[in-house]
């Protein structure tokens, strides 16, 4: 009876923790967008922060390589090496220097938007690649498609209808309205949708390159380590190449440092491990259930502490992508259990 007494205890104890973690996680990626807005908009030059975040990434990891993945870094040979190399280039470089300078000429609202369609887009790759197969007749099928129209018309709505302004507050933060002026002047909207599209592709092509690494090389800590440092140093060497201003490298005791230790502490190291716990205690497709949080969350902490307006397109655009990224990983779920 006391045996039982602890197992239900114990089940309750970690029901509440795995929801609870998926919303820090969103909240992660939430601050890690409008931080890192704040610092590119401040002139951090932005290879300089993916090689920083990289690197302080790393250094939280390898220890929790070290804890659980005691040695096993013996046995990543070269061909273990070079796919890393692979996965560092493909999923942390290009993408990220792509997502940042996208990031730098539209909104953190806008951007936010790309990371939750990257689901749909690795599977509309998966789908080119014969990866895997769509049963259009199937219930999972035409939830998928649904799913990718919804999420596309959505992600176009934001991007093309702005409507009416919606004043839900003033500006807890302000900013010199001349120099809001001059970013919206600067900004430009439809390369920063290019740079985000691509930055989306790239990292739906990451995950099939990801299932191959963890097949050559199936030890998630020392893998994420050494995928975080060669990112750095790729990062660093490409930012080397296009800036030798030593200036441009210095950081001091301010917001700059500030998006660098949270991207690599909690945006990366903190948000793997959570992720990864959850993962453990609920499937791999409990996680993504999450995402469209971290659109909520940057719509209004975007409008309340960087003053971006809400405007009645991309409220509506948001909802719309929202409700097809929950059609699809639904969809998703289902043929999980139909299996």
């Amino acid at each position: 009876m006391d045996i039982k007494a602890t197992e239900t205890k114990t089940a309750v104890g970690w029901e509440w923790k795995a929801p609870a973690s998926m919303v820090l996680v969103q909240l992660f990626i939430t601050g890690m967008i409008l931080l890192s807005k704040v610092s590119i908009g401040g002139g951090m030059f932005i290879f300089a922060l993916l090689a920083y975040r990289s690197l302080f990434g790393a250094a939280f990891i390898l220890p929790l390589a070290l804890i659980f993945e005691r040695g096993k870094w013996r046995e990543m040979g070269w061909h273990a090496t070079g796919w890393i190399f692979l996965n560092a280039f493909i999923g942390y470089a290009v993408p990220m220097s792509l997502y940042y300078y996208g990031l730098s000429d539209t909104t953190p609202t806008y951007a936010v938007i790309f990371l939750n369609i990257i689901p749909l887009v690795t599977f509309i790759l998966s789908l080119v690649f014969r990866m895997e197969t769509l049963q259009i007749w199937s219930i999972a099928g035409s939830m998928k498609i649904v799913a990718v129209v919804l999420s596309v018309g959505g992600t176009m709505l934001i991007s093309l209808y702005k409507g009416k302004t919606l004043h839900l507050w003033d500006r807890i933060m302000k900013h010199h309205h001349e120099g809001q002026q001059t970013t919206e002047v600067a900004g430009n909207h439809l390369r920063g949708t290019i740079f985000l599209v691509g930055s989306s592709i790239t990292l739906a092509c990451w995950y099939l390159i990801q299932s191959k690494v963890m097949k050559v090389y199936p030890y998630k800590y020392w893998s994420s380590m050494v995928t975080c440092f060669v990112g750095g140093f790729q990062t660093a060497l490409v930012g080397i190449i296009l800036s030798r201003d030593k200036n441009t490298w210095k950081l001091g005791w301010d917001l700059n440092l500030m998006t660098i230790f949270y991207s690599g502490a909690l945006a990366t190291a903190g948000k793997y491990n959570l992720n990864s716990w959850v993962v453990a205690k609920r499937g791999p497709a409990y996680p993504p259930m999450f995402s469209p949080l971290s659109v909520v969350f940057t719509v209004l902490l975007d409008s309340i502490f960087i003053g971006d307006e809400i405007t009645v397109g991309s409220l509506f655009g948001t909802i719309v992508v929202i409700v097809g990224l929950y059609i699809f990983l639904s969809a998703k779920s289902k043929e999980a259990r139909d299996k």
